[in-house]
């Protein structure tokens, strides 16, 4: 093709915080964050998934609109925007916005002093948005707030703090704020006065306030009040380059790179020419689609365009029939567009609108809809579009230009799409406009989406009902049904229409509709996606939505012979929407007469938060790179289980760049080792056979993550494959395919006479499945030779940097002396990081010792989530005796994990399980035997809780199971076998200052459940489609590692001579707040302010042989370690404070030093009293317990399964909180890492191994607007522990069981929607509680008519492992 004739501009030119970036030399297939981090070395902003779905990567980008004669302020997923497209723009990062050693943003100060980051990897992108939306609108409404989060997401908060400390920004706070001071309202919570209003149990609960007399400003975790004032004045200005001069605009810019070119013309016919001359060219608007093709699907398109600046491409403007929206117009500005056309036109014009409107606020992120273009989503031609059964149910048509054939119509019905991902539209057209129509006032349109999350979130099956009315009749004259989620493209019903045409809309039309529905969208058993039964019930549930929803409108117009709806049926028409958060947080406070410098029960911030917030903090791929450093990537399996025949690296040795390729025979020599675990079947690389898909064959170093990568794909494995491939439990007890030592077991008591003695027994099972770890920082490591003694350094995200050392020094034959191993942070961890970073770091540490260059790798998340395992999937089959009244007598219960295809850390979780199955309840006669199923999956691992939440999830089970079949509440069952002070547990361990029942009661008072549950009576008997549900629950867990020996901790105190004292421990910070209770603590033992006291790093050349932070000892171990140090150091000096009493901190460590007094100390702590036996059942396993109870109500759509939390109350009994605003974010974000594991969030693997959740897209962890409306966490008050550090408790792993109460009170809904049709007793619902499982065990006369397939009649596209 010829260049254009006229100027065209070849050098990148934007802005970037204030400061000109010009740069000819820019590869078109970059990102604005690659370019950001590796070019700019601005690392504030993060790689979280790669695909726009988490956040972490939020910048804004900034234009100034000519037209509007404004700047528009933008959030942007700099993980997916091409560098490219940055032209002429201006990008505000985190670091741009304000610092530490400046001035923090109060975007910045306010999350941070709100408690609102832990691990702080999504953090920037978060403030961000916030950001974003504040330079967008100074004022923002709650509302404004909750769309700007929709597209961030956070592992660790629970999202209540960030949600809290951003409010203050509101209107709405303000207004309340106002009210509050003029003493109308109670107010809102944490320094506002309590989501709970005059029922705040400060004003009643036990008959005087919660502090025991303390004025209500006294218990908050953070001030409102004391914030910095946000004046929008002071805000950066907009380059005026870029608002003076509009030639950036008009520039045809051509950036050339060795795959790709990237055009962006300015005129419609050079667009025109283009597509001519390249009919593949791809056109980019805001590279949502494209960008995830070219990171996961290694596409390579050679031509990329964009046309932003063409005008046909950006306009809207208004028609007769209706409004015509450029193809380039991005889904935000269309929604303003739409939303504007509504306000101006009657309401029945604009009803297609409304409908696109509503359907938009559900669709992707904010970060997405501000750059996607409505052209995109049409072309792409997703078979799950949100947008294109509106378009065709609507009969949109789409206007047409190519160079060949000039402008053509084409109308979005039947014929447009012509195939998966194809269209009528030919390769050399371009779309560039799309005319959505007018309404007319017998017209109604609907649109409905069902996803497994609501907010941002792709369909399961979405769908768009048309129907026309003959003028004042509710006879038929035309409908038209769209839907989405059910084949390989759009589907409209036609047979369905041709059915309906003519009728009355009534209830016999809504039959001949569903038969209608039946015969047009059938679906396999084994199609893609699965949930066959679900989907199909959903196309007609939708359509019954739709149904009522239009009936009512027909009732409102008095449309003569419309049947009336029962008044139960009228909520059945609409879905949730989010509503305002409330909550509280109650705590103790410290004594008045507590010295202000001792910080151990006060609510401290995160000692990390400012630097996390303000982008500062320095996680491992944030570290600056080496000299000579290269980059690894790793060459994963295929195949589940499969012999490899071959494996040639030559295409990925040839390509520039590359210097190495490793595999098993690297490893051959008698100095090296290639494996590794507990039991050596870990390999580093696969050695002759793989066992699971992901597994790592080999690694490719090369000069940059783009060239190793692309390198990576390049080497070419040939398998022979073996049988059998086990996948599920069920698969490994079919095939004896079982770790050894398989069972174990615990017995206490004589169960069999036990059950001889029972009133009643009953029998059953109950399945969990397992949960990605899907902390926001994947796997990462930097090996460094020092270059003499065989000594390497290693930086690497581990919550196990001992072992991470161990190994390395055995793989490679050397003494772990030589071995350094270093962590400064983690953005998170969770059990995830505490063996499976191996994985990583040993690959990683071979090619650095073997090139003697220093090596990086860190995981994309596809393949983090592919080889990393998960929590282990358990089934649980067992057999209960009980009185008449309900008393359990005796318990026999199989339980069975599947461990993956190694053993890694199943052994140590199937007895945490098993130890835990009774949760919290007394069974005086009880055997339970734990079975370790060995599957080609990914080997899966440690998680928050470690098999306890498991093992207490049968217990639960079990206790509703007994209530069925006794006709009881479950809470009645619960609170009859509740353990009491002194009961002994199944392993023979007696309960001291068991505080249960206490938190069981206090939980059911400030719930005020008695009353809230007939209210919930009530809400059922008044509706059909919406049933509501209360639930309890209580947990006991067990703080010591089960394995002896890793009770134990050491510390290093070191006091320089001008006063300040540098910290090393064996624990890692992963977000938990770690580091900050460890100054707390040296700050009281040492009676220091925390400003004397630094922690740096974990690292093992200071505190040797650690154990990994896990088991929520982190605290305990250390914390007495840290004292143990800190007291040593104390009585040195004590001498110096009493010669000079009058003396200050500094003067005693100064006489110290010159009296040449060693101001260095070791501390070390092991747990005594503990150690147990389970081949005898004998011996005490666990140092105490930590208890808890939560209620929860929540409400479900009978129809689609959806549903909502409405209010959770968590009494927790941590001791005396060293930190109450940690620990109460600990609770809340555990809690909601629980609700995600019992609703949410489904690992999805395919019969043969594959993993098909690989990312955010597919796997869904909760979002902001899924917590709790709202959410009241109380710690219990006067009840110290003498077994830990200032009498505090372990928090980080308790409280996530307690999110089993929302499952437990869907479960509870669902027996009320089960009444309706008469159906009683006991029923099975596996856990996550998905919206597809919630909906089909609802079992109504729409279900009923899908009846699942014999198992043996078809393949399944996926298997519940």
């Amino acid at each position: 093709m010829k260049e254009p004739v006229f100027r065209t501009e070849s050098t990148l030119t934007f802005y970037v915080n204030g400061k000109k970036v010009v740069d000819n030399n820019v590869d078109p297939e970059w990102t604005l964050l690659y370019y950001l981090r590796n070019k700019l070395r601005l690392c504030g902003t993060k790689l979280g998934c790669g695909e726009g779905g988490c956040g972490a990567c939020t910048v804004m980008v900034s234009r100034y609109d000519r037209v509007k004669e404004k700047v528009i302020h933008l959030a942007v997923n700099a993980c997916l925007a091409p560098v490219a497209s940055m032209h002429g723009l201006a990008v505000t990062t985190v670091e741009g916005i304000g610092s530490t050693k400046t001035k923090p943003h109060p975007v910045q100060k306010r999350i941070a002093e709100a408690h609102g980051s832990q691990c702080g990897f999504c953090t920037p992108g978060i403030v961000m948005s916030m950001y974003t939306l504040l330079r967008n609108l100074p004022k923002p409404t709650m509302k404004d707030m909750e769309i700007a989060f929709q597209g961030n997401l956070c592992r660790c908060t629970g999202y209540r703090p960030i949600i809290e400390g951003f409010s203050s920004f509101t209107e709405d706070w303000e207004q309340n704020q106002a009210m509050y001071n003029n003493k109308l309202i109670n107010g809102l919570s944490n320094g506002n006065g309590c989501a709970m209003g005059d029922q705040c149990c400060k004003n009643k609960f036990n008959g005087v306030t919660s502090n025991g007399g303390c004025t209500r400003d006294e218990e908050v975790l953070f001030s409102k009040t004391e914030y910095t004032p946000y004046d929008p004045t002071q805000e950066p200005i907009f380059p005026p380059e870029l608002r003076m001069d509009s030639s950036f605009d008009s520039q045809y810019l051509i950036i050339k790179g060795k795959r790709a070119t990237w055009y962006r013309p300015t005129k419609l016919d050079d667009l025109l020419l283009l597509k001519s001359e390249y009919p593949e060219a791809r056109i980019v608007v805001g590279n949502t689609e494209v960008g995830v093709e070219v990171k996961f699907k290694n596409m390579v398109y050679p031509v990329l365009i964009q046309p932003n600046q063409i005008p046909e491409l950006i306009s809207v403007s208004m028609n007769s029939t209706g409004l015509r929206i450029g193809a380039a117009v991005t889904l935000n500005n269309m929604e303003q567009a739409l939303r504007n056309e509504i306000e101006l036109q009657p309401e029945h014009k604009t009803r297609i609108f409304l409908a696109i409107v509503n359907m938009l606020y559900w669709f992707a992120g904010k970060q997405i809809r501000n750059v996607g273009a409505v052209g995109g989503n049409i072309m792409t031609s997703s078979p799950i579009s949100d947008l294109n059964p509106i378009f065709c149910a609507a009969g949109c048509h789409l206007e047409l230009h190519s160079k060949e054939n000039g402008i053509r119509y084409v109308k979005m019905d039947e014929t447009f799409f012509t195939g998966y991902r194809r269209t009528v539209v030919k390769p050399v057209e371009v779309l560039v406009s799309i005319i959505i129509p007018y309404t007319e006032k017998e017209q109604y349109f609907y649109a409905y989406k069902q996803a497994k999350r609501r907010d941002d979130d792709i369909a399961i099956v979405n769908m768009a009902a048309n129907v026309e009315f003959n003028p004042g009749t509710n006879t038929i004259k035309d409908i038209s049904l769209a839907f989405g989620g059910m084949a390989p493209t759009t589907a409209l019903a036609m047979k369905t229409k041709s059915k309906l045409v003519g009728r009355q809309w009534n209830e016999e039309t809504l039959e001949e509709a569903y038969s209608g529905l039946i015969e047009d969208l059938p679906l396999n058993p084994g199609a893609p996606g699965g949930m066959i039964q679900y989907r199909r019930s959903l196309t007609l549930s939708l359509f019954f939505k739709a149904y009522l929803a239009i009936m009512n409108n027909l009732d409102q117009n008095k449309v003569p012979e419309v049947q009336k709806l029962p008044d139960k049926y009228q909520s059945g028409s609409s879905g949730f929407h989010s509503k305002t958060p409330k909550s509280s947080q109650y705590f103790q406070v410290v004594p008045a007469d507590q010295k202000d410098t001792d910080l151990v029960g006060r609510p401290t911030v995160h000692k990390s938060a400012f630097k996390q917030a303000t982008g500062e903090a320095v996680y491992c791929d944030d570290m600056p790179y080496f000299e000579n450093e290269l980059y690894l990537a790793l060459v994963l399996s295929s195949r589940a289980h499969a012999e490899i025949v071959s494996i040639d690296a030559s295409k990925a040795l040839s390509l520039e760049g590359v210097h190495a390729f490793f595999s098993a025979k690297d490893l051959q020599e008698p100095q090296f080792r290639n494996c590794h675990g507990i039991i050596h079947d870990d390999e580093v690389f696969a050695a002759g056979k793989v066992t699971t898909q992901g597994q790592v064959i080999g690694a490719v170093v090369a000069v940059d993550q783009i060239i190793a990568q692309r390198a990576a794909k390049l080497v070419r494995v040939e398998y022979k494959d073996l049988k059998p491939v086990i996948i599920t439990i069920e698969d490994a007890i079919k095939n004896e395919s079982f770790f050894p030592g398989c069972p174990k077991e615990i017995c206490r008591g004589d169960v069999d006479a036990a059950f001889r003695n029972s009133d009643h027994i009953i029998e059953g099972e109950a399945r969990m499945a397992g949960q990605e770890h899907f902390y926001l920082e994947t796997h990462c490591t930097i090996a460094v030779p020092k270059g003499e003694d065989d000594e390497i350094e290693l930086f690497c995200s581990t919550q196990n940097p001992t072992e991470t050392q161990k190994v390395t020094a055995e793989v490679l034959g050397i003494k772990s002396n030589r071995v350094v191993c270093r962590v400064k942070r983690m953005g998170g961890g969770f059990g995830g990081k505490e063996t499976r970073m191996l994985v990583v770091s040993v690959p990683v540490a071979v090619a650095a010792y073997k090139l003697n260059r220093p090596v990086r790798c860190m995981l994309d998340r596809d393949e983090d989530m592919m080889i990393s395992g998960t929590r282990h999937p358990f089934l649980g089959k067992y057999k209960i005796g009980f009185t008449k009244k309900g008393k359990i007598t005796a318990c026999d219960i199989k339980l069975y994990n599947n461990a993956g295809h190694t053993l890694d850390l199943s052994g140590p979780v199937i007895e945490r399980a098993m130890f835990h199955f009774e949760n919290a309840y007394y069974i005086p006669n009880a055997r339970v035997r734990g079975y370790i199923c060995k599957t080609n999956l990914p080997s899966n691992t440690a998680f928050r809780g470690f098999g306890g939440p498991q093992g207490m999830f049968f217990a639960e089970n079990m206790i509703r199971h007994i209530a069925s079949y006794l006709e009881k509440d479950p809470l009645e069952i619960s609170s009859m076998n509740l353990y009491k002070e002194g009961d002994t547990t199944h392993y023979n361990q007696p309960l001291e200052h068991c505080t249960v029942r206490r938190c069981w009661d206090e939980c059911l008072e400030r719930a005020d459940y008695n009353s809230r549950k007939m209210k919930v009576d009530e809400f059922n008997r008044q509706n059909r489609w919406k049933k509501r549900g209360m639930s309890v629950v209580p947990t006991k867990f067990g703080i010591s590692y089960t394995l002896l020996f890793l009770n134990q901790s050491g510390a290093l105190v070191l006091i320089y001579d001008d006063g300040s004292v540098l910290v090393s421990h064996g624990g890692t910070e992963m977000g938990q707040g770690l580091h900050t209770k460890m100054i707390q603590v040296a700050s009281r033992a040492l009676d220091i302010s925390a400003d004397f006291i630094h922690i740096a790093e974990t690292s093992t050349d200071k505190v040797p042989n650690t154990s990994a932070t896990a088991a929520s000892c982190g605290s305990d171990l250390n914390g007495m370690a840290v004292l143990d140090a800190c007291e040593t150091l104390r009585k040195r000096l004590e001498p110096f404070k009493a010669a000079n009493p009058k003396g200050k901190w500094v003067d005693w460590v100064r006489a110290a030093y010159c009296e040449r007094v060693s101001l260095s100390a070791t501390g070390f702590y092991s747990t005594p009293g503990i150690g147990y036996d389970i081949s005898k059942n004998e011996g005490i396993p666990f140092k105490y317990f930590t208890y808890g109870a939560a209620c929860s109500e929540v409400e479900i759509d009978c129809l689609t399964g959806d549903h909502q939390v409405l209010r959770t109350d968590i009494v927790m009994d941590l001791g005396d909180s060293l930190n109450p605003a940690i620990d109460v974010g600990q609770v809340e974000g555990g809690f909601m890492q629980g609700y995600g594991l019992f609703t949410l969030e489904e690992m999805v693997y395919s019969s043969s191994g594959i993993v098909f959740a690989r990312g955010p897209g597919v796997y869904k962890i909760p979002g902001f607007a899924d917590i709790p409306s709202e959410f009241n966490v109380s710690l219990l008050k006067g009840a110290p522990n003498k077994h830990a550090v200032y009498s505090s408790k372990a928090v980080g792993e308790p409280p996530l069981f307690l999110a089993s109460s929302i499952f437990f009170a869907l479960k509870e809904a669902i027996t009320a929607a089960r009444a309706e049709r008469g159906l009683k007793g006991t029923f099975k619902l596996d856990s996550p509680a998905t919206a597809a499982r919630i909906r089909m065990a609802c079992d109504d006369e729409i279900t009923a008519k899908f009846p699942e397939p014999a198992a043996d009649s078809f393949t399944p596209w996926n298997v519940v492992p």
